[in-house]
């Protein structure tokens, strides 16, 4: 495979590392994370201005036609900056659940939307006993004459409390834990019956915990073209992929930062009349993250280049080795960062800490490392 940026992604790829650099230094990311709603209004306008939240989405639908390279490149340099915004939620969750799940009139009415940065999604999937198992769906969605009626809990919703719709997973037939009878549904963030409990995650990230109790929704509200109801579990699955893809790249981007930090800070700070970085042994160490770094771009490449691949195994397997790879990797070199600062490295003034709370909280999401290499090993067989 070809792992190298054309000129015009490299340029892309510049430009959003220099708005970092300019805009999200981290004193100001510190400041934006404390207060609601965790992001800079601003800065989501100038991601729409500069096409960002357009980069991935396709030209019939208001995109720019990029691919998901492009959006790898934003979130690795998100990740470098310790970027805190909805884009996650919003054009990597929501909006390719409406392009992969929704009506050609959906995906025509709404994606425009979303690149314009009018419209704020958040994807409720998960809930409370489901863990990371997709299918575990016991959110029901019951038909009526107007349209259905939503009764459940949705668990780690992120930034719900910035959505202005939300797309929700809930079950039209079967029992709980079955594979079919799950639909896609847009509901309203201010619905009435919607109960949500906004809060802020360890990384600085918001999330909700969302409650609905008959919740109304018309049959419009339901992703997909008339006779295809109950058949989602595809789409939410083809959905996480591509969440697991962003968010691997962001833990690289993150990675990174951890090692180029922390060798600036080895080749300065002097210990017994020397730097530290003279040390053969922090060397070897440093040698070990750098490798670590460098294996972890490697599966962001791959998962990212097998994205649009039709075959739904082969994309399910590149994203589990991906998300368990980057994941143990990313652990390791951002518990080595904070190491080798020493004391400094576990205050909140410094950004090593906040990094290892990012990986973190990657770790943690679309299915931890042991629960990959589970799924992995069942693709395989």
């Amino acid at each position: 495979m070809d792992f190298s940026l054309s000129e015009e992604q490299t340029i892309f790829r510049d430009s959003v590392a220099r708005f970092v650099a300019e805009e999200y230094p981290f004193d100001r990311r510190q400041a934006l994370v404390a207060e609601e709603p965790g992001y800079d209004g601003a800065h989501w306008r100038r991601f729409a201005e500069l096409g960002w939240l357009a980069a991935t989405l396709p030209e019939d639908y208001g995109g720019l036609g990029g691919t998901p390279v492009e959006g790898m490149l934003l979130a690795e340099q998100f990740g470098r900056g310790l970027v805190m915004s909805p884009y996650l939620a919003t054009v990597v969750l929501g909006a390719n659940a409406i392009l992969h799940g929704g009506s050609e009139d959906q995906k025509r009415t709404l994606l425009p939307q979303v690149a314009e940065g009018r419209l704020k999604l958040a994807f409720a999937f998960a809930e409370p006993q489901s863990r990371y198992d997709l299918n575990d769906v016991a959110t029901t969605a019951r038909g009526e004459k107007s349209g259905y009626r939503i009764d459940g809990h949705k668990g780690v919703v992120f930034h719900a409390a910035s959505a202005d719709r939300i797309v929700v997973s809930a079950r039209t037939a079967g029992d709980s834990r079955d594979p079919d009878g799950i639909s896609l549904f847009l509901v309203d963030a201010k619905a009435e019956g919607l109960e949500a409990r906004h809060y802020p995650t360890q990384d600085g990230g918001r999330a909700s915990e969302l409650r609905f109790d008959g919740v109304r929704v018309g049959a419009e509200d339901r992703l997909g073209e008339p006779g295809t109801e109950g058949s989602a579990l595809p789409v939410i699955e083809r959905v996480i992929d591509h969440a697991i893809a962003s968010v691997c790249a962001e833990a690289t981007g993150a990675m990174w930062a951890v090692y180029e930090q922390t060798l600036t800070y080895l080749k300065t700070r002097e210990q017994f009349g020397r730097t530290l970085g003279s040390f053969q042994a922090l060397q070897h160490r440093m040698v070990d993250v750098y490798m670590k770094c460098e294996l972890a771009q490697s599966m962001v490449y791959e998962v990212t280049l097998h994205l649009d691949v039709p075959d739904a195994v082969v994309r399910g397997r590149a994203a589990a080795s991906a998300k368990y790879e980057v994941g143990r990797n990313a652990r390791d070199v951002g518990q080595e960062g904070v190491q080798l600062h020493g004391g400094i490295g576990m205050t909140f003034d410094l950004p090593i800490g906040h990094y290892l709370k990012r990986i973190t909280m990657i770790n943690s999401s679309f299915g931890d490392p042991r629960h990959q290499l589970r799924r992995y090993q069942h693709l395989s067989s």
